[in-house]
């Protein structure tokens, strides 16, 4: 197949350009006259390092979970009856859950109702015999001392009705179960028809507002924590962040070796959308520093402890520093290496590594 003349002429142009010294510089586009840092640095491997203000965070995950629950009680034993709830169910508080019935309640209910009628013919007695003896006073047929003896025989009496007519009010309250706050039913810890007895625990209560976060933290980063510091909770799979505060901090370390704290909204209600059991990521921001703030890659992790290399006319030296929080692809170092110092990055983990074969001591 035969070329146009025209096209043939330009590809031998451009064979031409390829072979001549400076042809590509002078073929490609002429480069802008202030060129980037970022590029200068890429061309000579290491730059210099600049101190920049940022805001440490110290990140964790954390967990929504109850502060405490309620184990509903059966305050006397009995037969079990009208449990309507399940679990998962929203109640109020005051809201009747259950009743206590059966033979042994019946059988307390006789033994507090007759001690109520014996109480109040007693005190009905009294005040009869109390108006007698006044009468016999006035007539003078009576003496002081037995008018004394029927107001205090009057008293004892009213006061033993008023125990019986409580008990028995305190009966029929607490022959009903209630919720004693609003909350959510986790668990039944007894079914209809079952003999309880007194004490005893008929389900378990998660209260609608002792709701909290619980998070672990290691290391350095547990000795900025403080309580009242605040911060913000993002939920997983959520896009919305809650403000939290700080509430408490445990006193020992756990099993892990972690401190774990807890933290309450910063507002006075848990916002909508905390679900117990739910994970969620949490940030509690330090005070702003000033840190010097390297590439990434100039880190160089070597037994156990993070290094740099130094840039000098004399040879590059290795540095021992402390990362501290990352900003996109630099990281922040904590102590190590001061604002103006020369880092190589370029190849840094080979640099570093180099000659290590004169180190190295094969296994007999």
């Amino acid at each position: 197949m035969r070329r146009p003349a025209a096209w043939c002429r330009g590809l031998l142009g451009l064979l031409l350009a390829g072979c001549m010294p400076g042809a590509a510089h002078a073929a490609a586009s002429p480069a802008p006259a202030a060129s980037t840092a970022s590029a200068a640095a890429a061309a000579r491997g290491w730059i210099t390092v600049t101190a920049r203000r940022i805001v440490p965070e110290l990140q964790a995950y954390g967990q929504i979970e109850p502060i405490a629950v309620v184990r509903v009680r059966a305050v006397f034993a009995g037969t079990l009856s009208r449990l309507d709830v399940v679990p998962g169910s929203v109640v109020q508080a005051g809201a009747a859950l259950a009743r206590i019935g059966g033979p042994r309640m019946r059988a307390l209910a006789v033994a507090r109702e007759q001690v109520l009628r014996s109480a109040s013919a007693r005190e009905a007695a009294a005040g009869r015999t109390l108006d007698i003896v006044r009468r016999q006073f006035q007539a003078r047929l009576a003496t002081a001392q037995q008018l004394d003896a029927a107001q205090a025989e009057w008293a004892a009496a009213g006061a033993a009705a008023r125990t019986a007519r409580a008990r028995w009010k305190e009966l029929e309250a607490l022959r009903i179960v209630r919720a004693p706050a609003s909350g959510t039913v986790l668990a039944l810890r007894a079914a209809d028809g079952e003999q309880v007895g007194a004490g005893q625990a008929v389900l378990t209560l998660q209260p609608a507002t002792g709701l909290w976060i619980r998070a672990s933290y290691y290391g350095a980063d547990a000795a900025p924590l403080h309580v009242g510091m605040q911060g913000t909770f993002r939920p997983a799979g959520g896009d919305a962040s809650f403000p939290v505060r700080v509430a408490a901090i445990s006193p020992a370390l756990a099993a892990d070796g972690g401190l774990r704290i807890g933290l309450l909204p910063a507002g006075h209600a848990a916002p909508p959308g905390w679900r117990d059991g739910q994970w969620g990521r949490l940030s509690l921001p330090e005070p702003a520093q000033r840190m010097v703030m390297v590439p990434t890659q100039a880190l160089i992790l070597d037994s156990g402890r993070w290094w740099v290399l130094l840039h000098a006319p004399g040879g590059d030296t290795r540095q021992a520093v402390v990362p501290g929080p990352t900003q996109g692809w630099r990281t922040a170092i904590v102590s190590g290496l001061k604002a103006g110092q020369q880092v190589v990055v370029t190849d840094a983990f080979l640099e570093y590594h180099r000659g290590i074969a004169r180190d190295y001591t094969p296994p007999d």
